[in-house]
Order: structure tokens, then sequence, then C-alpha cells
């Protein structure tokens, strides 16, 4: 997870570790990276909060594809989201399904709490997923993702992250249990 405001320390009380990689693609690639080489672990469970114009507040949504909203560099004729001469790793990163009863979804990464529309095709929105896959995928780690929708990224969207956090938590907390 990005916050520990997004587990309200439900997981810690049940004995499940949680590393907190800290707001944004950076910090997202560089605490996958530390726990991936620290514990030498072959799958990383992604649970985290998104914003989402497509689906309900509320729901649960696994992530099928990640995307990047925010990079843009098509005034040198790059289609918007592409990261040029990255030849080995496309510009959508797919990921394996794990919760097949969740309705799934493409997650658009971006360095920005969105408030609107994107400019890359995608159903929900947070602000880690990409840099997370695009680590895993580079070293060969299955990436397991999971939204708790909370906002509807739009111009509420600040006061309704803050607000459905807890009911997040619970929920992730729920699926992890119920799977793990």
């Amino acid at each position: 997870m990005a916050l520990p405001s997004e587990s309200q320390g439900y997981f810690e009380q049940h004995g499940i570790p949680v590393h907190y990689s800290g707001i944004g693609k950076i910090n997202a690639a560089f605490k996958a990276y530390d726990v991936i080489q620290r514990t030498g672990c072959k799958t990383l469970i992604n649970f985290g909060t998104a914003g989402s114009s497509s689906f309900p507040r509320h729901a649960l949504v696994e992530v099928q594809q990640f995307v990047q909203r925010d990079m843009d560099v098509s005034p040198l004729g790059f289609p918007i989201g592409t990261t040029p001469m990255d030849d080995d790793h496309p510009a959508e990163i797919e990921l394996d399904r794990y919760f097949l009863e969740l309705p799934h979804a493409v997650c658009g990464t971006g360095d920005s709490f969105e408030t609107g529309l994107p400019k890359v095709q995608c159903q929900v929105v947070d602000m880690e997923g990409y840099a997370l896959a695009k680590v895993c995928k580079k070293l060969g780690v299955r990436l397991i993702s999971v939204k708790y929708i909370t906002d509807g990224a739009d111009d509420t969207a600040h006061i309704d992250w803050q607000d459905n956090l807890k009911v997040g938590a619970e929920k992730l907390l729920q699926l992890y249990q119920k799977h793990f």
C-alpha cells in the first residue's frame, strides 16, 4: 500500500505485514525494488485506493492492465502513455488475474491526484501502480493489484478519498483473509 491511512492499521492488527511505499511512482518503484531484493518474493500484492468515473464508490476492482496517464511526449510523435525508447517494455503492462470474482479494469497511474478525465484510456486512476508493475515485470515477479474505489476522480475526490478510507481498509482486509 502507499500509505498507512489506506490500511487503517487493520492488516497489522491481524499480523499481516504491509510495506508502505509512500505516494507517487518514484517512491513505489523504490519500495517494490527494495522489498523484492530483501525478501526474494515471487509475488507482490498491491492493495490500495483509486478513483474512478467508471466504477461505483466502494467497489473492489482487480487491475488487469496498468498504463501511465501522465507520460506525455506527444510533441515528439509518441502516443500519450508511451515512454520513448523503452523497447523492452510496452506502454501497457498486463497482469494475470487472481481474484476472478472481482471486476477488472485498466488503471492509469500518474504523479497527480486525478480530478478529471485522464488523457489515456483507463477505468481507474492511482498514483503508484504502473511503477510497481514495471519493476515487477523487469524483475520477473508477479504483481496482483486490487483497488478500492474511494472517489469519482472528480472535483470532490479529495474529500471522498479521505471519507472512504476506513471502509476501504475493511473491505481489502476481508478480501485478503478470504484468499490467503
